[in-house]
């Protein structure tokens, strides 16, 4: 499984939590992320709408007083297993550059 630019595992992640319309769910990524990944508009959008095609999320638009409609998103049971297998993708990941890392570690040290 591919990890560089996984934005719709970001998206899955932070919407596991919570319903979130877009801007929100940008500045999650980033916040949780303490600054180190971004989500622009221009990526942000057609990875929703894709994921909505895909089924992996739904959107619905809530009113708000005084204010324009926003489109909030949600994760879907299906999105939801497609996040834990990124989420086990991702373990085994990190858990074999961790590998590499730590043998090469332990070579320098000797």
């Amino acid at each position: 499984m591919a990890f560089k630019g996984d934005n719709d595992a970001l998206i899955l992640g932070v919407l596991a939590e919570r319903s979130l319309h877009g801007y929100e769910i940008s500045k999650q990524i980033k916040l949780l992320s303490k600054g180190s990944l971004t989500l622009p508009e221009n990526k942000l959008y057609p990875a929703l709408h894709k994921l909505e095609e895909q089924a992996m999320i739904t959107s619905e638009w809530v009113p708000q007083h005084g204010k324009p409609d926003r489109k909030v998103y949600s994760i879907t049971s299906d999105g939801t297993k497609e996040l834990l297998e990124h989420r086990s993708a991702w373990k085994k990941f990190v858990s074999n550059i961790n590998s590499v890392m730590m043998d090469a570690a332990k070579k320098e040290a000797n």
